[in-house]
């Protein structure tokens, strides 16, 4: 079994998108080991992105992710990294495949409804961010 970090952002709260969300992990057969709600402060966004620093969009990604609420999940699942992944399609929701969660209910680039983290160190240190002690 193999866990992953899912975000539903922003966006996807503020349009009352969760329960839909939530509903297409769990079809899609993953278990859902811990959920929480928060709304990141741009210092937390800040911390959160930090490897995105040197990057054009940083400063309105850190608007965005500290403009509401947001859920953070743990999920678990075989292959869980690469399950997740191909199930939110690609950062671009207009290279996104058909039935991918970006393409269904993303509204740009930025506001794409979903994150989710890239490889197994980026899982550890996400978990621990939303979930660790600092969590």
């Amino acid at each position: 079994m193999e866990q992953t970090l899912a975000i539903i952002k922003p966006d996807a709260v503020q349009r009352q998108l969760v329960g839909v969300l939530i509903s297409e992990i769990e079809k899609n057969d993953f278990h859902i080991a811990a959920i929480k709600t928060q709304r990141l402060t741009a210092a937390q966004a800040a911390r959160f992105y930090d490897q995105h620093r040197a990057k054009p969009f940083y400063d309105s990604l850190v608007a965005y992710m500290s403009s509401g609420q947001l859920f953070a999940l743990i999920l678990e699942k075989p292959c869980a990294i690469k399950a997740w992944r191909q199930l939110m399609g690609p950062t671009n929701p207009e290279k996104a495949k058909p039935g991918s969660l970006r393409r269904l209910f993303a509204i740009d680039v930025q506001q794409n409804s979903v994150h989710g983290a890239d490889s197994p160190q980026t899982v550890e240190r996400e978990i621990n961010f939303f979930f660790g002690e600092g969590g």
